[in-house]
């Protein structure tokens, strides 16, 4: 019994010194690997559009040149506001920027980005459904059971600023559920900080909420990474022929901007009684790109605006720190 009894405790030693040895070797050759490895892991994961999470621009504008240099007192009403200088990085005019707020049909930018990660392609056909038809104020004009491009949707969306088109959007692709899922995952996934979903459209609803700071943000990866969207949104007038799925359309930009302010390139309007008047501009001049946030500003968002772009364009600030700084 004794003698049967060291066996054993000898085969359990063995085994134990055996998978001990097995362990310390694979941790040696991960290491090993790890250390002498010249390129990457590549792991054959694509996305349609957007880029991979760690390879996008972050976008970290920095506040370096406004506290060194201040701001001037402008006359702007809103409560919110946030100008960037997107070559520089730099922060040239804020107020109250990081607070969430209510940021009516800017909204329709995340729900432009999440489309068309979605549908793969402009000219994918949609469906409208009969809940999109019941939406109002701000509406294409879609009826249920009409059949668009995501493209003519987009045109829609960005110049009428159709709440019918988000709903479409947000319903004629995936369920609306996961779309609204999809819209709060992308907002983390691209660094928004204080940006929460809850319709397609921007309509008030409680929760539902952007900050002027997290706008910005969202307009530079817009144009960076989805051109064709700051395409749709720089069109002053489109015409939408009429085919045997749907009626013609006629979009027209609400964006007063892009008529008349020299170098404006885009982005959005929004206006709801939660978030009052709201601009998201965007202007190009000299080779500068500037963005301009305004939220709540009644009947002044559009001034408010142009008033931040002109300060914007009469000071230079670089992406260069410390004494250098110009």
């Amino acid at each position: 019994m004794r003698s049967r009894a060291r066996r054993r405790r000898r085969r359990e030693r063995l085994t134990f010194l055996v998978s001990l040895g097995v362990i310390v070797a694979a941790i040696a050759t991960t290491v090993y690997v790890a250390r002498t490895r010249i390129t990457p892991f590549a792991f054959m994961l694509q996305s349609v559009n957007a880029p991979a999470a760690k390879a996008f621009d972050h976008f970290d504008f920095s506040t370096y040149w406004l506290a060194t240099h201040g701001q001037p007192s402008l006359p702007i009403h809103g409560q919110a506001a946030y100008l960037v200088d997107l070559d520089a990085r730099q922060v040239l005019w804020q107020r109250d920027a990081e607070t969430p707020r209510p940021p009516a049909s800017l909204t329709k930018l995340v729900t432009a980005m999440v489309a068309v990660d979605d549908a793969g392609s402009l000219d994918r056909t949609v469906e409208v459904t009969k809940e999109a038809t019941k939406i109002i104020p701000s509406v294409m004009g879609l009826t249920a059971g009409e059949r668009l491009t995501v493209r003519d949707l987009l045109y829609g969306l960005f110049l009428d600023s159709g709440n019918d088109a988000a709903e479409a959007l947000a319903t004629g692709i995936v369920p609306r559920d996961r779309f609204l899922r999809q819209m709060n995952q992308k907002a983390k996934s691209i660094g928004l900080a204080a940006s929460h979903f809850v319709t397609p459209s921007g309509l008030d609803a409680p929760g539902h909420a952007m900050s002027a700071h997290d706008l910005a943000h969202t307009a530079a990866y817009l144009d960076t990474y989805y051109p064709q969207l700051a395409t749709v949104a720089a069109t002053k007038d489109v015409a939408i022929t009429a085919t045997a799925t749907h009626k013609a359309f006629f979009p027209h930009n609400l964006n007063r901007l892009l008529w008349n302010y020299a170098g404006a390139t885009g982005l959005k309007t929004g206006l709801t009684d939660g978030a009052g008047g709201c601009m998201l501009a965007t202007a190009t001049r000299d080779g500068r790109h500037l963005i301009a946030v305004v939220l709540n500003a009644t009947l002044h968002s559009t001034d408010d605006a142009a008033v931040l772009l002109n300060y914007g364009f009469n000071v230079h600030p670089s992406r260069a720190f410390g004494p250098f700084a110009a």
